[in-house]
């Protein structure tokens, strides 16, 4: 791995990656704390934060534009960014189920597949990890 070429990255796609790399790591540390638990709240509190770093940043970034400047993608920073709101208000009401519902989705599906998506040839992260 080669981190100096995300080091000499525009600032904005530092701030992208380092947000959703510690969001993967603090996501799953997660899944090894009991629901409820104040260290879970500490973490999801953590993860959420992160997670809307690297939602915010993305549009900070632009790749393959649609419309405008902005990509597919940009699209599912704003589906990420509502559902994360949605899952926080499902915690607050004892809404247990769904809230782990939807912050499981949102690791697997907005984290970590379209954290996959990085790694395609072209992309920096792939010059991180490939070289």
């Amino acid at each position: 791995m080669n981190f100096d070429i995300l080091l000499a990255a525009p600032p904005a796609i530092q701030i992208h990656a380092f947000a959703a790399l510690g969001a993967l790591f603090l996501g799953l540390a997660q899944f090894t704390t009991p629901a409820g638990a104040p260290i879970h709240r500490i973490l999801g509190y953590g993860w959420v934060s992160l997670m809307l770093v690297t939602t915010l940043s993305s549009f900070l970034i632009s790749a393959n534009p649609i419309i405008g400047r902005f990509s597919w993608i940009h699209g599912l920073s704003v589906f990420t960014t509502v559902m994360i709101v949605v899952a926080i208000i499902k915690a607050r009401r004892h809404e247990v189920k769904a809230h782990r519902a939807i912050m499981i989705n949102l690791f697997i599906f907005a984290l970590v597949l379209t954290g996959a998506f990085t790694l395609l040839p072209g992309r920096v992260m792939h010059a991180v990890v490939f070289g």
